[in-house]
């Protein structure tokens, strides 16, 4: 299925989602000081997997604010039970998810699967959740996993200038900020060996947090975001050892290096 048929069966209202988008970008573009790099690095048609750090609410207005193709998004589950949001979020192309995992989280796959079946963008926050302290956390390994099943390359961003604009807690965005969004080289998990083994998903998203972290100048954390993990922790300079540059265009990886710590066996859809 091709063409405005396909798009029409995607998740949200297509006419609200237009709508919302065209405003958003207006809005942006005039409340905010706006630099935009690498946006040649997202493709003008066909799928691809949007996946940018998370610092504020506003994250995703920004994203899609600077990018002249619609984008579906994940958004956590939550949102499904305020009355403000229960309804829009999803017109507008919100997919939920329950971060919990098992087989809510499989759904939401699925549902992001049809978006880039049908040659759309789609983003996922890899770290499942926003910073709280301004580091970026492990990632999980969605991403990964949608990049292999729908054979889709996954575009890291980086954004800053987000926490300056929308805080912590608040629900106020306060113009005349500096905003930069970044978007790095494609990159595909296959090329970083069996799709199929969750040892080369774990390697391929610690890949993606590296880059995320080049273009973010955020400090790494290697451990999974959450409300105890977001205090005073030992950061390190990035994932190990994937070297920038290698992405999309790099050699499969060996399964045997002994500098990566091992992936769990079994992950469910997020990772968790």
């Amino acid at each position: 299925m091709t063409g405005q048929r396909a798009v029409d069966d995607l998740p949200g209202n297509q006419v609200l989602s237009k709508i919302f988008n065209g405003l958003n970008r207006q809005l942006i573009r005039r409340l905010w000081h706006l630099t935009v790099n690498g946006r040649e690095n997202v493709p003008k048609t066909g799928a691809a997997i949007l996946a940018p750090n998370h610092l504020a609410f506003c994250d995703s207005m920004f994203v899609p604010g600077v990018l002249d193709r619609p984008l579906w998004f994940i958004g956590k589950g939550e949102y499904m039970d305020d009355w403000k949001t229960r309804k829009l979020f999803p017109a507008m192309g919100m997919i939920p998810v329950d971060r919990r995992g098992g087989s809510a989280a499989a759904a939401a796959l699925d549902a992001a699967a049809t978006v880039l079946d049908a040659g759309e963008l789609f983003g996922i926050y890899p770290e499942g959740t926003r910073s709280r302290d301004r580091k970026l956390y492990k990632g999980r390994t969605g991403a990964a996993r949608l990049s292999v099943r729908c054979d889709v390359p996954v575009i890291p961003v980086g954004l800053k200038g987000t926490p300056e604009i929308q805080p912590p807690g608040s629900v106020v965005m306060k113009p005349f900020k500096k905003c930069t969004v970044s978007f790095g080289e494609p990159m595909c998990a296959d090329h970083f060996g069996d799709g199929d083994d969750p040892r080369t998903l774990r390697y391929f998203t610690d890949a993606l947090m590296h880059e995320i972290s080049l273009l973010s100048g955020q400090t790494y954390v290697h451990e999974y975001a959450g409300k105890s993990s977001q205090q005073s922790r030992a950061p390190t300079s990035g994932p190990e050892p994937e070297p920038r540059g290698q992405g999309s265009r790099g050699p499969a990886r060996s399964l045997s290096r002994p500098t990566m710590a091992a992936g769990p066996r079994h992950v469910d859809a997020f990772g968790n």
